[in-house]
């Protein structure tokens, strides 16, 4: 049933918001609804080395990969931990989205045209603030910056597309200070290694999520 799902995402133009949103939203709904199927792609994990090796743990974010596909895109598990919160920034690649658990806070700057490190992050301004809340969805264009501030252990299933770009920026509105952040491709195995989530940190998501009841 997964390959189903997952096949119709194999080819699309990720810069067509429309499509990608559409396309997308059949997979994230029907993950959401059929939560015996979400569980066994979080269950498979642990026995994939490559999924294994692509889940993220950050002091505030887990990040666990439950598909990654041979055309560039992959399905991911987003748990947000107590103190969650985003600084302005764009990204390197488009992605859709569904929030199974909690809310948080999204705020969207505009596009990111002509964006580089000289930007006066105080200028930023806010043209749309919503909140994010269980059942709801959204496709977000990789030209988009935005920023989020999350309630702990939200949860959110996300499509996130093949990278579009080599680089994307971060920037601090309270420092003002902005900076370029690359993809993992170009980072060092000790940048890898340090935020790669380890066989114990995979199981504790896995509890997590079974304690929140998302799986």
């Amino acid at each position: 049933m997964i390959t189903e799902l997952t096949e119709p995402l194999n080819g699309l133009d990720w810069n067509d918001t429309d499509t990608v949103n559409a396309t997308s939203s059949k997979l994230l709904d029907a993950l959401a609804t059929d939560r015996a199927l979400l569980h066994h792609l979080v269950e498979q994990v642990p026995g994939n080395e490559r999924l294994c090796e692509l889940s993220e743990h950050y002091d505030i974010l887990d990040k666990l990969v439950l598909h990654d596909d041979p055309s560039g895109w992959r399905l991911r598990l987003h748990i947000f931990l107590p103190g969650y919160f985003d600084r302005p920034h764009n990204h390197r690649w488009s992605y859709s989205s569904r929030i199974l658990r909690g809310s948080y806070q999204h705020t969207l700057y505009g596009l990111d045209n002509n964006l580089d490190e000289s930007i006066d992050v105080s200028a930023l301004q806010p043209y749309m603030v919503r909140t994010e809340k269980a059942g709801d969805s959204y496709t977000l264009h990789h030209g988009m910056i935005h920023a989020a501030v999350a309630e702990p252990h939200t949860v959110t299933l996300i499509v996130r597309g093949p990278a579009m770009k080599q680089r994307f920026l971060v920037a601090d509105r309270t420092t003002g200070e902005s900076w370029w952040q690359h993809g993992a491709a170009t980072e060092s195995k000790q940048e890898v290694g340090v935020k790669r989530m380890t066989t114990e940190q995979i199981e504790q998501t896995r509890r997590t999520l079974a304690e929140l009841t998302v799986i």
